[in-house]
């Protein structure tokens, strides 16, 4: 493969292209002894436990391990995958816009737990959606909205949330859905990337092959205090049966 066959994602978890160290080396993990102590909140959308996604999943994470400098990734636990439709605060991470802005921000951080699942316990879920894997990269998979009405759906969730916690991230509105099959512990080699793309790409596809559209449970208020485990608090479940789309 020549460089220009590389993906714009896959070139960033690259040393050549990208030789800075993995943002949260040293604060969400470490090179060693796994994940560290990150307190915060979150609403999520688990993967549904025993289902034929987890299984489809679990396949394809387990090829990862399989690839050339796979130590250069620290996976988190098969329990703990899931796509985050909010995101929620984090004790480190302290700053306008990330935090409530009527809320101090040295409150400690459990308090900040009780006062947004207060704020939520009232919340109407909205329209469910459904969500399909669309890419694929060293850290995990990207996915969206299987058709427009899904991925409007999935942003009045997220403009919902905002507009009743009081904050909204700069990346609001860009934000990109996924799943988070582990982080890196450091960049790869060039020599590693033909194989990690050639195995990239056939991702989408693969699970398709076996779930046309995720499993995934309803949206949920979790807390937790790494990346480890989330748990739920509130869930919005829309009580609406969804039923198969054959296309």
């Amino acid at each position: 493969m020549t460089e220009n066959q590389f993906s714009a994602e896959l070139l960033h978890y690259a040393a050549s292209h990208n030789p800075a160290a993995p943002s949260h080396l040293g604060t969400r993990y470490g090179k060693r002894g796994g994940f560290r102590r990150e307190p915060g909140n979150t609403v999520v959308c688990h993967v549904a436990s025993g289902s034929e996604t987890e299984r489809a999943l679990v396949d394809v994470r387990d090829g990862y391990l399989e690839m050339p400098e796979a130590d250069k990734l620290l996976l988190t636990p098969i329990t703990s995958l899931h796509m985050t439709l909010f995101q929620g605060i984090i004790e480190y991470r302290r700053e306008p816009g990330f935090w409530p802005a009527d809320l101090p921000l040295d409150t400690p951080i459990n308090d900040m737990h009780e006062i947004m699942a207060e704020r939520l316990v009232a919340f109407q879920a909205l329209d469910p959606f459904r969500v399909v894997v669309s890419g694929a990269h060293p850290a995990g998979l990207t996915v969206e909205g299987r058709r427009e009405e899904d991925r409007r759906a999935m942003r009045a969730w997220r403009d919902a949330f905002a507009n009743l916690l009081g904050y909204r991230h700069p990346d609001h509105d860009s934000y990109i859905y996924h799943i988070t099959f582990g982080y890196p512990i450091d960049r790869l080699s060039d020599a590693a990337l033909p194989a990690w793309q050639s195995m990239l790409d056939s991702i989408p596809g693969r699970i398709a092959g076996r779930v046309p559209e995720l499993e995934l449970t309803p949206p949920a208020f979790c807390v937790f205090e790494d990346m480890n485990h989330f748990h739920e608090i509130l869930v919005f479940d829309t009580e609406e049966d969804m039923e198969t789309i054959d296309d």
